[in-house]
């Protein structure tokens, strides 16, 4: 049985998802198999708030090297929610 806390990884705290709280968006990292109706139950379960759209896209890892070798840094899953009209998640 998978969980909300299994969908959602954790609130992304950037500048970018800081100019987006204006506008009831907020940045996620989900786990990379839920999809969108799973990552909406999972935020108004968890937030108690009311889930307007949810848009998810991969985030390739990049390429980084130490000395002579080449590596990768791991993909992830990112998920903006919006709110409904005066839902607002409390960020501390």
């Amino acid at each position: 049985m998978i969980t909300c806390y299994d969908v959602i990884n954790t609130l992304v705290r950037t500048e970018k998802g800081s100019r987006l709280e204006p506008q009831r968006k907020y940045l996620f990292r989900v786990a990379p198999k839920a999809n969108k109706t799973e990552i909406k139950k999972a935020v108004e379960e968890i937030y108690k708030v009311k889930v307007q759209g949810v848009n998810t896209f991969i985030m390739r890892g990049k390429l980084k090297r130490v000395r002579q070798e080449e590596g990768r840094t791991a993909s992830w899953k990112k998920a903006v929610v919006t709110l409904k009209e005066g839902q607002k998640i409390e960020v501390t």
